[in-house]
């Protein structure tokens, strides 16, 4: 555990996980949609770039993918056309074939590989409704993330985070 999570009683880490999303969900709900898709697509693009040149998001040509942070009610709908990633609003009442949805921690743990979705999938913290061979396309997707494709603070602030959460957890379970 690093140095400075050890200075913090577990108490307070574990409300912060807790509360963390309470009072990131009102000002995120305030961030227009297109400022949420320069952020994202570009960053997809990043984390994405050799398999999206290998040809890997083809099977997401015409489909939808909608990925929901449950607790913080934010829900994006992904696609692939000419060659890029593309993303909807929600008013445009996309309908998508899969969605993936779990909360802001388990994905930031799916992100700095401090959880598999496998596991995280039959622990039911991660939920894939939809087309099933889609759905399995896009977690072989994710299973396949390079974080280190990400520019080097990025990387360190989600493998930081992913630390933190899962550190907080293993020792908040161990004391139940």
């Amino acid at each position: 555990m690093a140095s400075f999570e050890k200075r913090i009683p577990l108490a307070i880490r574990t409300s912060v996980i807790d509360f963390l999303p309470k009072i990131l969900k009102p000002s995120l709900k305030l961030v227009p949609y297109s400022s949420q898709r320069a952020a994202l697509i570009p960053a997809l693009h990043s984390v994405f770039a050799e398999a999206i040149e290998d040809g890997d998001f083809e099977f997401l040509q015409d489909k939808w993918l909608k990925i929901s942070i449950t607790d913080l009610q934010l829900d994006w709908w992904i696609s692939f056309d000419e060659d890029k990633l593309i993303m909807a609003s929600a008013n445009e009442c996309i309908q998508e074939d899969v969605s993936f949805s779990a909360s802001g921690d388990d994905l930031v743990l799916i992100a700095g590989r401090k959880q598999d979705p496998d596991t995280l999938f039959f622990q039911r913290r991660l939920k894939i409704e939809g087309d099933t061979e889609l759905g399995l396309e896009v977690k072989n997707l994710i299973d396949a993330i390079d974080i280190e494709q990400l520019p080097s603070t990025i990387h360190d602030f989600v493998q930081m985070s992913a630390n933190f959460i899962q550190n907080t957890k293993d020792e908040a379970a161990q004391q139940h």
